[in-house]
């Protein structure tokens, strides 16, 4: 179970804020494309699961994720993930033909197969995505993710925070946030569902 704090920043100015506050605490910044996948027949969204495959930079790494049963609650986000490495080029050719995703030897397209009968090279169907780039810094014990995330509708902002104790988290975030005048909101629905809904919140 990935449990994560997740709170939206208002706009732009809140973001650049947040993140020259952050500058000294700096780890890395990735950028990330998220693209998403379906059983033709809905066989993963009907139970609140989905499958996904995310890009680093110039494909240099690929994950596969399945993701099942998300709750946002007060900003604070459930959700169960799996996740494993996959050879770039195979999940490219898999973005280019969704149906080549039933012929990859992968533990976690083995459980869609099992678990959800996705079967076929016909069974898979790819629902598009988007862009993010996340910055991650190690501040206060804490490590945060500073999403500016693309969409074609339109660029959301957003602080994510993994941790074992989401309330402490959440509290020291927000301390930090009010302290320093930045405005912001619990995120209630995830990215997946934003791009689904294609609109912002």
């Amino acid at each position: 179970m990935e449990v994560e704090v997740k709170l939206r920043l208002a706009n732009a100015e809140a973001h650049r804020h947040v993140t020259t506050l952050l500058s000294p605490f700096h780890v890395i910044t990735h950028r990330q494309h998220n693209l998403f996948f379906d059983g033709a027949d809905s066989e993963l969204s009907s139970r609140r699961a989905i499958l996904r495959l995310r890009f680093y930079g110039d494909d240099e790494r690929c994950v596969v994720s399945l993701k099942a049963k998300a709750v946002i609650v007060n900003g604070v986000s459930r959700v169960e993930e799996d996740e494993e490495d996959l050879d770039p080029k195979v999940g490219r050719d898999c973005v280019a033909e969704p149906g080549k995703l039933g012929l990859v030897e992968s533990r976690i397209l083995g459980r869609v197969k099992e678990e959800f009968g996705v079967v076929g090279e016909n069974g898979f169907l790819g629902l598009g995505g988007f862009k993010n780039v996340r910055s991650v810094y190690d501040w206060k014990g804490l490590k945060l993710e500073v999403d500016e995330t693309d969409f074609d509708f339109g660029t959301l902002f957003e602080i994510e925070c993994e941790s074992a104790d989401p309330e402490e988290a959440k509290r020291i975030l927000e301390k930090f946030l009010k302290e320093n005048g930045i405005d912001y909101s619990y995120s209630v629905v995830s990215k997946f569902a934003i791009f689904r809904s294609g609109k912002l919140p």
